[in-house]
């Protein structure tokens, strides 16, 4: 059975209504059984081909574009926007202006957030910096954990965005595009390479939160957009019973469940015949992974046979206490049982006031863990084949915002690790007050571009068709990093 065509979907309801309204005759019924034909020769399949998901499916790709680097991407993402004056970017001529007007060289024209007409005024770092690793990569002292294993990243601090408001930069960071409906990066890895794992979804979303800085998240984050739904995120619960509802009402045995599943798909295939609707198909496999998920979600969220070492290793005073540091250690769980792409939010970041208090609490909140992470990963032969990226949907001015910072697109930090990525480096550099990305700029399409090509897939390949334009999770942009490949 092959994986849903939406070229195909289109034809097949194109058809239908040409030979209800057409009036054109025979001709051009051979005209569009011809273009058929074609298109289904094309995409490796045949018009009659079912369209549900058979065991193993792996994806609408049949091979890889490119050299598979990683088969797997774990997102950390820092919701809210994390300074990177006080992370990754060191900048001293700041923290001599510190309290000064900031020069308006920088500023004049320049998009702004909270701070347009404001009187601008330089902030400086509190917190000092230290060199780690053979290259000597700077860290702030705020985090010593993520600084211990510097030989292990590729710090990116010439980041930039087109999206200065926090819902607008996460779509943007998460599909490219500010469009609602537009397919998640999960969801994109997930339609084009499928998941190895036939017991959990292939893509999987945590929450956690801070004490301070919190920045609500929307759902359409982890949408599949114009893409089935079957490959949309899935949130699992932090805390309590990940999913709910997980088990067998009272009085309902496991082989009586498996009955009701049978009919119930036996009668969606029925359906199924009639029509390529691909939300059918979505429903016949998603009620089957949910019976699935009764017996492997129970196994996946129970840490006893975790030692306390590694608890410790990570930070976990209690396992499944919707802390970062307890969905840090599922991560690598659902890493290990074949899930496509798993994605952390920790909404901790919003700075706009009391920048010192909330950095200094952020970072206690991650910092152990998300090095444990990529420790644990390393130690188990696992970072090698999984993709890494902690950071943002923007950063922070240069210039304060009472007691914070406020938004901003023109230069940001992040961090990316492990499958294929060349390792103890910095890359791109912002402005000697850090306002702009001066060296080597990395916009969210390039990211994207470079993460996928490390995945073995060529971004201008992996699209879909949406009212007739293909649309990809690059857009028209979006240019492959070299430079952080290794």
């Amino acid at each position: 059975m092959n994986p849903f065509d939406a070229n195909r979907h289109a034809l097949s309801v194109n058809r239908r209504t040409f030979l209800t309204q057409s009036a054109y005759g025979l001709g051009g019924l051979a005209m569009a059984l011809m273009h058929q034909k074609l298109a289904a020769a094309g995409a490796g399949g045949s018009p009659g081909a079912p369209v549900t998901l058979p065991p193993g499916w792996s994806g609408a790709l049949r091979e890889a574009h490119l050299p598979v680097k990683a088969k797997r991407v774990i997102f950390l993402c820092m919701a809210g926007g994390p300074s990177q004056f006080e992370t990754f970017d060191w900048k001293p001529k700041l923290k001599e202006l510190d309290g000064q007007a900031f020069p308006d060289s920088f500023t004049k024209g320049q998009q702004l957030a909270q701070l347009q007409n404001a009187v601008l005024k330089a902030r400086g770092a509190f917190t000092a910096f230290k060199q780690h690793g053979q290259a000597g990569t700077e860290v702030s002292e705020l985090f010593p954990h993520i600084g211990s294993i510097a030989d292990d990243l590729c710090v990116i601090r010439s980041m930039q965005t087109e999206q200065i408001n926090h819902d607008t930069a996460h779509a943007f960071m998460n599909t490219g595009s500010i469009i609602k409906g537009r397919p998640s990066m999960g969801s994109w890895l997930l339609y084009g390479l499928g998941a190895e794992t036939q017991d959990l979804p292939g893509f999987i979303v945590l929450n956690s939160q801070g004490k301070f800085g919190l920045q609500p998240i929307s759902a359409r984050q982890w949408s599949s957009g114009v893409l089935p739904s079957r490959f949309q995120g899935i949130q699992f619960q932090s805390r309590g019973d990940a999913v709910h509802y997980v088990g067998n009402p009272e009085g309902v045995c496991q082989s009586t469940q498996r009955q009701v599943i049978d009919e119930v798909r036996r009668m969606n295939g029925l359906l199924a015949d009639e029509t390529r609707d691909p939300e059918i198909a979505t429903r016949i496999a998603q009620y089957e992974l949910a019976f699935k998920m009764q017996s492997s979600v129970p196994e996946l969220t129970d840490f006893k046979n975790e030692p306390q070492a590694m608890l410790d290793l990570y930070g976990v005073k209690e396992p499944g206490d919707g802390s970062f540091a307890s969905n840090c250690i599922l991560a690598r769980r659902l890493a290990e049982r074949g899930v496509r792409m798993i994605q952390l939010y920790h909404r901790a970041w919003d700075h706009h006031s009391d920048l010192e208090l909330g950095m200094k609490a952020g970072a206690k909140e991650v910092d152990q863990a998300t090095a444990a992470l990529i420790t644990d990963l390393k130690q188990r032969g696992m970072l090698d084949d999984t993709l890494i990226l902690w950071g943002g949907e923007f950063g922070r001015t240069p210039m304060g915002q009472g007691s914070g910072r406020d938004h901003h697109i023109n230069a940001f930090s992040v961090f990316i690790a492990g499958g294929g990525v060349k390792a103890g480096t910095v890359y791109g550099s912002t402005d000697e007050l850090g306002y702009r990305a001066q060296e080597n700029p990395v916009n969210v399409h390039d990211l994207h571009a470079t993460m996928l090509a490390l995945m073995g897939v060529d971004h201008h390949r992996l699209n879909t068709k949406f009212q007739g334009l293909d649309v990809r999770l690059t857009g028209v942009a979006g240019n492959v990093v070299k430079g952080i490949m290794a």
